[in-house]
């Protein structure tokens, strides 16, 4: 029987960045972020952190950047001297998932769900706007269900760019507009109306599926853009920026109740 909530360093290892939080139950502090061709500042961003955080404590990671995982076990062990516990490899999964071989998904977005799941108690549908997009869902009796990936916002820009004679590389910002009037505004107009369509559209497709409008969470670095005014949104309740980090001790925390 756990008789304190341990402190937990939470890892998401992404594609593009090594996300990372202290997690005391349901509080989160000190987020923050190292870029993956930064990852040299990771030993000291961790130490930093850690030797703040009281015992009993731990670091737990989810990854889908297995070079990412690596350097970040490789920075603990040297900085901290604390092996990293991984979902998926040193605890279980997190959620239950109507799915053919559960491991095969990646975790990250298995432990956005459950984060998801537990804040909300009812359908929901996970939007990560990262490095790719997926949009997830969740029954109304906890269950992953599965979702869809599609590029993410710059990933689409960059393709634009690359794949064209002269179409330029565009930085993205909240589309104030309708009409493109240059080159520049109907890239970054069109991806984003791309994004925000693929959300709606998937929203809806569940929503068929479920018998009920599924609540709406996004989470990742790009949502303000997508979502830009979620407090005026017909379709998203909530922009919750460390969804993954927060999922990721929840699924310590589960593994001390098993």
């Amino acid at each position: 029987m756990v008789n304190e909530i341990p402190n937990v360093l939470a890892c998401d290892v992404g594609n593009g960045a090594v996300h990372f939080a202290h997690v005391k139950g349901d509080e989160v502090s000190r987020a923050q972020s190292v870029r993956v061709g930064e990852l040299r500042k990771l030993g000291g961003a961790l130490r930093a952190l850690w030797d703040d955080i009281p015992p009993p404590r731990k670091v737990v990671a989810a990854s889908v950047n297995p070079a990412g995982l690596k350097a970040l076990e490789a920075a603990a062990t040297e900085a901290i001297g604390e092996d990293v516990l991984v979902v998926g490899r040193d605890l279980p999964l997190p959620i239950q998932a109507d799915l053919p071989d559960p491991s095969s998904v990646g975790v990250d977005r298995l432990c956005a769900a459950v984060a998801a799941y537990d804040r909300l108690g009812t359908a929901c549908v996970v939007a990560d706007f990262g490095t790719a997009i997926t949009i997830d869902c969740v029954s109304d009796e906890g269950v992953f269900l599965g979702g869809a990936i599609l590029p993410g916002l710059r990933m689409s820009a960059d393709s634009l760019h690359e794949r064209t004679a002269q179409l330029p590389r565009v930085k993205l910002v909240a589309a104030k507009w309708v009409f493109g009037k240059s080159t520049q505004q109907a890239i970054a107009g069109g991806i984003l109306a791309a994004a925000r369509g693929a959300l709606r559209e998937l929203v809806e497709a569940y929503a068929t599926h479920l018998g009920k409008w599924p609540l709406v969470i996004v989470t990742g670095g790009d949502a303000s853009l997508v979502c830009d005014h979620s407090a005026n949104d017909d379709l998203v309740q909530a922009i919750v920026p460390d969804l993954a980090v927060r999922g990721v001790a929840m699924a310590y925390y589960n593994s001390l109740l098993a």
